[in-house]
């Protein structure tokens, strides 16, 4: 059975989660997290300071312990906000590869949002209907509207937690200039989550997640549980911080039997009495503790506008995030009996229609092209001997392959290449999306060359397949030049040739013939066999 390690490398904190793969589910055997503020330095100065690089790479070589010793067969590390913002980002992922050999993938906003729906919603009881999901990190949110364990609607907005601390609470308490001037920030930015969300029609359910969620959800029903609307703002006079902990943990463990639930009304009592505290007194808030009292602040008020904006009542705590969307999508990747591989199929197939409506491809052409592909693909196998992953990237590529004439016919190779690889396609990672769009750029007269952009964006390791899956490509197209013509194709394979047998239910394919004929010397490159085209 196979083992998974997800690591996420937050803006406030890493986490690890490292799951074993039973009758095609997930079983978690292992969980970390460490507080590293890997963000604090980047919303300052746009850099990841020294001391933050190599307290992150001690947390992760803690978690690489644990990756060994629960023998792992495949990690995926992910970098979210403060790595898309930090100018010196390449030099942190290239120590982290020197000291423990994992590629850092950095992720897009809605990417990060895409993978927190993924993994809410294989698991969490309730959220398969009509949900919002609200993810507050360090340094950035995500808001997904989701129906039906679809996305429907997604905003990505810079209001982490530290991201708000950094650059506008620089007093303890916050001055009233700083608080209008955060005020005032998270006013424009929610503006975008209006336009989009505002008139979405009633939201049963409210699900949020990361530590500012599970902060202020523990601290409502805390303050409920005692019969307070928060902490007291100071301390009873003598009374031991030990003594007063206990009672705040006593507390906890009787309210964690329920699910951790936060009004809208005490979110916001708690936004506007954190505000007006010390940290010496927020740290005492049961549920806050001091790692989180020092950025719950602007969390508070991000979540207490959201809710009331959108006019919901409050929301549900869920300890799910980012790591267990990672695990998912692995389970998804390797195990095609997994429920969630049907899901992720169905996201990446909505995702590439998405890109086709955007840029109005004519999906009466892109379809029959990519039903031939997929035909050439599999009458193929044992010439091109490409991995199952390539089936579905040479699909997504034959729908796409005409993206670029939305800019100008001239060229439009060049741009569907650009489009392709720079468009947020859910479902596929910067790295598939690059062999995506490799497959797509070489059509008519442009072969791939290892010194081209391109190919330059892949690893040496993946020139040779995608050179494969291109020229299976460009018999797909070679086969629909005629619109009208209805073609219907055989494949055979012999050891020093592979022959197209064509048949035309009217009319005649000579144009599909001389097309694929142009081919011939492209194909007997790559594939050191023949190709011949027969008219039955």
């Amino acid at each position: 059975m196979p083992k998974f390690a997800a690591i996420d490398i937050g803006s406030n904190s890493c986490r690890i989660a490292i799951a074993e793969v039973e009758q095609h589910k997930l079983k978690i055997l292992h969980e970390d997290r460490e507080v590293v503020r890997l963000g604090e330095s980047v919303f300052e100065t746009g850099m990841i300071s020294p001391d933050a690089m190599a307290v992150t790479i001690r947390a992760l070589k803690r978690f690489q312990k644990s990756v060994q010793a629960q023998v792992v067969d495949r990690v995926r590390v992910v970098a979210t906000s403060a790595m898309r913002d930090a100018r010196n980002a390449g030099a942190f992922i290239g120590w982290v590869k020197s000291a423990l050999g994992w590629n850092v993938e950095v992720i897009s906003g809605l990417e990060e949002g895409r993978l927190i729906h993924l993994g809410v919603t294989t698991h969490e009881p309730g959220a398969q209907g009509r949900c919002l999901l609200i993810d507050l990190g360090g340094g950035s949110c995500e808001i997904t509207l989701s129906e039906g364990g679809r996305i429907q609607e997604m905003v990505s907005l810079p209001l982490g937690s530290v991201r708000l601390q950094q650059e506008f609470l620089r007093t303890d308490p916050p001055s009233k200039d700083e608080q209008q001037q955060l005020l005032t920030y998270i006013d424009r930015e929610l503006r975008k989550l209006e336009r989009k969300m505002a008139n979405q029609g009633r939201i049963p359910l409210v699900i949020a997640t990361s530590g500012s969620a599970a902060a202020l959800a523990e601290a409502s029903s805390v303050g409920a549980a005692s019969g307070k609307a928060s902490a007291p703002k100071s301390k009873t006079k003598g009374q031991p911080k030990k003594q007063a902990s206990f009672a705040a943990r006593e507390l906890r463990s009787a309210v964690k039997l329920e699910p951790l639930t936060a009004s809208t009304a005490m979110v916001r009592s708690l936004a506007d009495r954190l505000v007006s505290m010390p940290n010496q007194q927020r740290l005492l808030v049961p549920g806050i503790g001091p790692k989180r009292s020092e950025i719950i602040i602007g969390g508070a008020f991000v979540y207490a506008e959201i809710l009331e904006r959108l006019k919901l009542s409050g929301f549900r705590y869920s300890p799910l995030g980012l790591r267990d969307g990672i695990l998912a999508q692995m389970l998804a990747d390797t195990d095609t009996r997994a429920s969630v591989h049907r899901a992720v199929e169905e996201e990446r197939w909505n995702g590439v229609l998405a890109i086709c409506k955007r840029y109005q491809v004519d999906l009466k052409r892109a379809e029959p092209l990519r039903n031939d592909a997929l035909r050439l693909f599999d009458g193929m196998q044992r010439v091109h001997a490409l991995d199952a992953d390539f089936r579905e990237w040479l699909a997504a590529a034959a729908m796409m392959h005409s993206v670029g004439k939305f800019v100008s016919h001239q060229g439009h190779n060049r741009h569907t290449h650009y489009l392709i690889a720079n468009s947020e396609m859910f479902g596929f990672s910067p790295s598939q999306r690059a062999i995506i769009a490799a497959i797509a750029r070489y059509l008519g007269k442009s072969r791939p060359d290892s010194m081209d952009r391109p190919m330059r964006n892949l690893t040496m390791e993946l020139h040779t397949p995608v050179a494969r899956a291109i020229v299976l490509l460009r018999l797909a197209v070679a086969l629909n030049q005629d619109y009208a013509e209805k073609i219907s194709f055989n494949v055979r394979v012999y050891p020093k040739r592979v022959l197209l047998e064509l048949q035309v239910a009217k009319g005649s394919a000579e144009l599909e013939r001389w097309s694929l004929r142009k081919e011939r010397a492209y194909f007997r490159e790559v594939f050191r066999r023949d190709l011949a085209v027969e008219v039955l």
